[in-house]
Parts: C-alpha cells; sequence; structure tokens
C-alpha cells in the first residue's frame, strides 16, 4: 500500500466547532443544531440540510460568505484534530506511506489545514479541485495526486455515500472509520460491512494494517 488518503470532517477534524458557529450565527442554541444534523443524518439526508429546517430559504453560500465579511467565519486549530491524527499520520509517514488529505471542504479550510503543519505529503479541497465527493471525478483527481495504481491507495473515512462507496467504485481500497455522526450510525450497516476492506475504530490502527501489507511479498 503506497499511498493512504484521508478524509477531513469527522475523520482528522471534529465537527463541533463548525456546527456551533452556525448556531451562534443563526441565533439558536447549539443542541438544537447539534440534535437536527444528528436527525438529517438518520434520514440519510446532508447535514446542511439542518440549516435548512432552521432558515427555510437560507442560501447557506451566501451565509458563509457574510460569515467572513462579519469576522465570524471558518476557524481551524490544533484543538479541532482527533487526538490520534499526528500519531497516525506520522507512523504512516515512518513507515515510507506517501499521505494526503483530500476532502469535501471549503479552500479556506484546505489554508487552515495546512497551517498545522500536519505529517502529510499533500492537502487540498474539493472547493481547490472544483470538484467534490462523491462523484468519480474526485476520485480520479485523488489517484492522479497519488500518483500510483488505485489498488496501491488506500482511502480512509467515516461516511459511506462520501466516501467508502465512490473510493471503491473508483479501484481504491477503502477503510470505514467509527466516527462521527456517519461512522457510528453506520458501522454495523450490512453494506458497510461487506464493502469495507478495513473498520477502524481509531487511525491508529492504520499502522499495522499498512505496515503488514507493506512486507515484501
Amino acid at each position: 500500500m503506497e499511498t493512504i488518503v484521508f478524509d477531513v470532517g469527522e475523520t482528522l477534524v471534529r465537527d463541533d466547532r463548525h456546527w456551533a458557529s452556525w448556531a451562534d450565527w443563526l441565533g439558536v442554541p447549539r443542541h438544537t443544531v447539534s440534535a437536527l444534523v444528528g436527525a438529517v443524518t438518520a434520514q440519510g439526508r446532508d447535514n446542511t440540510d439542518a440549516l435548512h429546517l432552521i432558515k427555510p430559504g437560507i442560501d447557506v453560500g451566501e451565509a458563509y460568505r457574510a460569515r467572513e465579511a462579519a469576522g465570524r467565519g471558518e476557524h481551524l486549530d490544533e484543538s479541532d484534530l482527533y487526538p490520534d491524527v499526528r500519531p497516525a499520520l506520522a507512523g504512516l509517514h515512518q513507515l515510507g506511506a506517501r499521505v494526503i488529505i483530500a476532502g469535501n471542504q471549503t479552500a479556506k479550510a484546505g489554508e487552515l489545514l495546512r497551517g498545522l503543519d500536519l505529517p502529510a505529503d499533500l492537502v487540498v479541497t474539493s472547493d481547490e479541485w472544483g470538484v467534490a465527493k462523491p462523484s468519480a471525478e474526485f476520485f480520479t483527481r485523488v489517484v492522479e495526486a497519488a500518483d500510483t495504481a488505485p489498488e496501491r491507495i488506500l482511502y480512509v473515512g467515516d461516511h459511506p455515500i462520501h466516501d467508502l462507496f465512490p473510493a471503491q467504485r473508483a479501484g481504491l481500497r477503502a477503510a470505514h472509520l467509527r466516527r462521527g455522526p456517519w461512522g457510528y450510525l453506520t458501522a454495523d450497516d450490512p453494506d458497510v460491512v461487506a464493502a469495507a476492506d478495513w473498520r477502524i475504530d481509531t487511525l491508529t490502527q492504520l499502522t499495522p494494517i499498512v505496515a503488514e501489507l507493506r512486507q515484501p511479498v
């Protein structure tokens, strides 16, 4: 296994701050937003549908720009990372694996992630590529960035529809992470169990997996 590619939201980064900031902007309790995100997740809907439930007709892109203009836009720092992120990425690097971070994020999120100086060879977002998961084109770009055969790439994420299934359709190996609303909700789903090459609870579990795969035959 030559390249390990990571999703961002609820794989590397906690989404607490993201949803709390939207609650504050919309003037509702943070618990309300969290509960609605959970509800739409359980219904198989996009997380941003929670914002439409709070404010019907909201233009999320316009609201995002308004928040940025008001100085209340995206923020990301070390406290937003899950504690296993740096050890896992560093361990994979020590094995000689190429590490890429590629998820459905804004261009600003990409800048903020790169500012954290993570042990990764490349950090890129869907906004920067101009294509988002679960589209096949996103995973074509992943393969191009990895510069190796698809079967030599492992994509790691929490979301079956955005991460696991499209990665496998593109010929990549895939690990499903039991983390975040989608990860916990779908961990034992028969389709996920059948499709995932590996099912993990922490990112540090990847190190022995990849070490074994990189052993000479």
